[in-house]
């Protein structure tokens, strides 16, 4: 199991803060972790659709050919900006 975190605009869209899902065996990076959620449609294209996507894995940002494994917390933000 992985545990997945939605934040800011990401986390309205989809409409949750926080999934917990069996790690699919073709899905080994962020990307594809990206992918395999958008796959979903309607509200989970967000995640496809979201430019400058930041990701991180077990709270260490990481760049989205970063590898998941089993056990890892993955969270998906858009940037922030501020002012």
């Amino acid at each position: 199991m992985i545990t997945v975190l939605f934040f800011a605009g990401l986390r309205e869209a989809v409409g949750t803060s926080s999934e917990s899902l069996a790690l699919p065996s073709e899905v080994n990076t962020v990307a594809a972790l990206r992918d395999h959620l958008a796959g979903r449609g309607d509200k989970w294209s967000a995640l496809a659709s979201a430019k400058n996507l930041r990701a991180a894995v077990n709270q260490d940002m990481v760049p989205l050919t970063t590898a998941i494994k089993d056990g890892d917390e993955i969270a998906f933000f858009p940037p922030v900006t501020g002012g």
